[in-house]
């Protein structure tokens, strides 16, 4: 499965309010919660957290892909928020992050998970989608830039 079975527009933020990396990770987290894709929000949020501590998640290109495996889930979920005018996620190019993606799924098996970070990652290689993504007005269109990179 790839990336666009995973996401819909209510898993998406257009304009994230949080402007620092905790702030968003729980914004992010209750759009999944919300829609009772995850339950034990607490869990997954200690979680995503402890796997934040280990690494920054925060990548480059204005990509940020917190992430965790948790038994909070027993499905892989994705959410994503766009933060126009960028946040510190600590990423590796010290640049603001525009672009995250929330990625939790079970504990077991590995693949999947792999699957969708690198895909989210060959995604953001090509640097256009972000600009792209910053002229986006709506969650449809955001999920049409998504796919269309795919």
């Amino acid at each position: 499965m790839g990336l666009e079975e995973y996401l819909s527009e209510d898993l998406i933020a257009t304009d994230l309010k949080g402007n620092d990396k905790r702030a968003v990770i729980e914004e992010l987290l209750d759009l999944l919660v919300t829609s009772q894709k995850v339950r034990h929000r607490e869990t997954c949020f200690h979680d995503l957290l402890e796997r934040e501590r280990y690494l920054s998640t925060g990548l480059e290109n204005g990509l940020a892909v917190p992430h965790a495996k948790t038994a909070a889930t027993e499905e892989m979920v994705v959410s994503f928020g766009l933060s126009r005018p960028g946040l510190d996620f600590r990423s590796s190019d010290g640049k603001p992050t525009h672009f995250v993606f929330l990625v939790l799924s079970p504990l077991d098996p590995s693949g999947p998970h792999l699957k969708i970070l690198a895909q989210i990652s060959r995604i953001f290689r090509d640097r256009g989608v972000g600009a792209k993504l910053l002229e986006t007005k709506n969650s449809a269109e955001i999920l049409k830039v998504i796919h269309e990179y795919k």
